[in-house]
C-alpha cells in the first residue's frame, strides 16, 4: 500500500491540547494514569454501575472525572458550551443521546424516537453540529430484530429479496411492530432531511444487523438523492463488511442514491466470538488485528475512489488510517475538506488526531454523547475498559499529555 510522505503530524501537542486549560490537562493526565491500571479499571467498572443502582452518592465523583472527560453533559443545553469550544478550533460535533436501548414496549420506543427528533431539532439550531447518531435498538425490540435477521439469513438471493421473504415469517402482531419501527425510522430521517442534519445509524451485533442494513438502504434511497442525509455504519472487524460495502455501492448506483457510510473497526468482538463458539457457527470476526486494519484501510481507499457516489465518515483512532485518508485525497488532487469526506474521533480521546486534522483543513468532528449520568454509565464503562485494554492506547494518550505539560512547563 504505497502512500506519499505524511503531510500532517499527529505529534503536535500544542495543536492537540490548545482547547484545554492547564487544570484540564492535569485532570486528563490523572484520569488516563488511573486507567493504566487494569485491576483498578476492572474493579471500578463493576462497582460503579452497582453504586449508581444502589443510590450511593457517587454521581458527583463520576461527573468530575470520567463523565467530564468523555461526555458533553447531562442535557442538550450542557453540550452547547462544549460544541462552542470545539468550534473555536474548527472541530464539529456528532451528537449522541447516550441512552442505550429504550424502555421495553411500544411506549418506550416511541419515547426514544421523540428524543432522537429532539436532538435533530436542537442540532439544526447549532451551526457546529452537522450530525447526530441513532441506535435502532433504541426504538426497536431486539427479539423482533433477531427473528427478522435469522429469517433473512435462511433465505437465498440478494439482501432485499431475502428481506422481503423474511417479512412473511412475521405474525400479524410482529408485522405491526415492524411497521411501527419503520415509521419511527422514517420520521427521524425525514425530520433530519428537513432540518439539514445527517443521521448516523449505529452498527449492531451480527445477529440483528441485517434488518438495520435494509432500513438504512431504504432510507438512503428515499433521502440521499442530492446529498447524504442517512449514513449506515460498517464494522471492519467483521470479515464480510468490505464485500458488503462494495455491494452497497452497487445498490446505490442501481437505485440512484448517494451512499452514506461511517467506517469503524468495531465494538462487539468478545460478545460475537463467544456467541459463535457457544452456537457452533464460524466467527464473523477477523482472525487478527492485521486483517481488520487491512480491510479498514481498503475501505478508506474504496471510499475515496468512489466519491461521486459515496459520502464517507472515517471514524477511527488509528493514526495511520486517518493519515492514509488525507494522503489519498492529496494524491488525487482533491481538497482535504472534500464535501464527501469527514473524519471523527470520540470526545475525550485522540485529540492529537482530531485537532491536527482540523488545523490542516480537514472536515473533522468529535462524537459527543450526552445524557443523565445513570443512563450513560454503560458508555463510560466501555471507554474505561477500552483505554485499559487497547494495547498502547492509554500509554499513547498519557505520553502526548505529558509532552504537552512539559512544553507548557506545568
Amino acid at each position: 500500500m504505497a502512500v506519499s510522505e505524511p503531510v500532517i503530524s499527529f505529534d503536535n501537542t500544542e495543536n492537540a491540547f490548545a482547547y484545554k486549560s492547564d487544570k484540564q490537562l492535569k485532570k486528563a493526565d490523572f484520569l488516563f494514569s488511573t486507567m493504566g491500571y487494569p485491576l483498578l479499571v476492572k474493579l471500578g467498572t463493576r462497582l460503579t454501575p452497582w453504586a449508581i443502582r444502589a443510590g450511593l452518592p457517587v454521581k458527583g465523583l463520576i461527573r468530575a472525572t470520567i463523565f467530564d472527560q468523555f461526555v458533553g453533559g447531562e442535557t442538550l443545553g450542557e453540550t452547547a458550551s462544549v460544541a462552542k469550544k470545539l468550534g473555536e478550533y474548527s472541530v464539529q460535533v456528532i451528537l449522541d443521546y447516550g441512552v442505550e436501548g429504550g424502555d421495553e414496549g411500544e411506549m418506550g420506543f416511541d419515547h426514544a424516537c421523540e428524543e432522537f427528533i429532539r436532538v435533530i431539532e436542537y442540532a439544526s439550531t447549532q451551526k457546529n453540529i452537522p450530525f447526530m447518531s441513532i441506535k435502532v435498538t433504541g426504538f426497536a425490540g431486539k427479539a423482533l430484530l433477531e427473528k427478522l435477521d435469522s429469517s433473512v439469513t435462511n433465505h437465498e438471493g440478494s439482501l432485499m429479496s431475502r428481506y422481503a421473504k423474511a417479512l412473511e415469517s412475521l405474525n400479524p402482531q410482529e408485522k405491526q411492530e415492524w411497521a411501527n419501527v419503520q415509521e419511527r425510522m422514517d420520521t427521524i430521517c425525514r425530520t433530519a432531511a428537513e432540518k439539514n442534519i445527517g443521521v448516523l445509524i449505529d452498527a449492531e451485533e451480527t445477529w440483528i444487523q441485517d434488518p438495520v442494513d435494509v432500513m438504512a438502504i431504504l432510507m438512503m434511497e428515499k433521502y440521499n438523492k442530492n446529498r447524504a442525509v442517512v449514513y449506515n455504519t460498517i464494522q471492519l472487524y467483521r470479515n464480510d463488511r468490505l464485500a458488503f460495502y462494495k455491494d452497497s455501492l452497487e445498490a446505490a448506483r442501481q437505485r440512484n442514491f448517494l451512499l452514506g457510510m461511517k467506517l469503524v473497526r468495531g465494538a462487539y468482538m468478545e460478545r460475537e466470538r463467544k456467541r459463535a463458539e457457544e452456537m457452533g457457527y464460524p466467527s464473523p470476526i477477523q482472525p487478527d488485528k492485521k486483517s481488520t486494519d487491512r480491510d479498514y484501510d481498503a475501505a478508506v481507499a474504496f471510499s475515496i475512489e468512489n466519491l461521486d457516489k459515496i459520502s464517507v465518515i472515517i471514524a477511527s483512532h488509528n493514526e495511520y488510517s486517518n493519515l492514509y485518508g488525507t494522503q489519498l485525497l492529496t494524491q488525487k488532487g482533491l481538497p482535504l475538506n472534500h464535501p464527501h469526506v469527514h473524519f471523527s474521533q470520540l470526545y475525550g480521546m485522540s485529540d492529537n488526531i482530531t485537532f491536527n486534522l482540523a488545523k490542516a483543513g480537514c472536515s473533522v468532528s468529535k462524537y459527543l454523547p450526552f445524557g443523565p449520568i445513570k443512563d450513560v454509565i454503560p458508555y463510560l464503562m466501555r471507554r474505561a475498559q477500552e483505554n485499559s485494554a487497547v494495547a498502547g492506547q492509554t500509554g499513547r494518550e498519557l505520553g502526548l499529555i505529558d509532552k504537552e505539560m512539559k512544553r507548557r512547563g506545568i
